[in-house]
């Protein structure tokens, strides 16, 4: 089972724990021998998502939307991108360069189209911008992969 990650950076440290528990117990539901994370592996879900089901013994696959992306992160986060990036099986590029908008959407499509289905990390508003968590979910919506919504009851970004 291939399963994509999308979902809101930048959460408050309290919603981050909340979060982490809600993929752990996610994770804990697929067959950790066959499970495959499919993730860009930004700060936030991505990584935590990608942490979690390494953690299982499942696989990881990686979706690089631009040669610039690593860059693009914070640099607190490069570490465990680099980590987690040494123990992807495999690594999608999208060929593109800047990490913009469109490199992310198009990272996104990439990822939601090697999914057999989507775990997105959504509070269920638009997105902030072109290639946010709202418009993922809207494309594996309407390429026919299924997405199931992870959110902590009350919280917000």
């Amino acid at each position: 089972m291939r399963v994509g990650i999308t979902g809101h950076r930048g959460l408050s440290t309290e919603v981050e724990e909340r979060v982490r528990a809600l993929l752990a117990d996610a994770v804990s539901g697929y067959d950790a021998a066959e499970l495959v994370a499919v993730s860009c592996i930004a700060d936030g879900p991505d990584a935590w998502f990608a942490e979690a089901v390494l953690s299982a013994g499942g696989r990881l696959e990686i979706v690089v939307p631009a040669t610039e992306y690593r860059d693009s992160l914070p640099e607190w986060h490069h570490s465990t991108y680099d980590a987690l990036m040494s123990r992807a099986s495999d690594v999608h590029e999208t060929g593109m360069t800047a990490s913009d908008a469109e490199a992310h959407m198009t990272g996104s499509e990439i990822l939601v189209g090697l999914a057999d289905e989507v775990v997105a990390v959504w509070d269920g508003k638009p997105a902030w911008g072109h290639g946010g968590t709202a418009d993922v979910v809207a494309y594996a919506e309407r390429t026919g992969v299924p997405v199931r919504v992870l959110w902590p009851e009350g919280a917000s970004r």
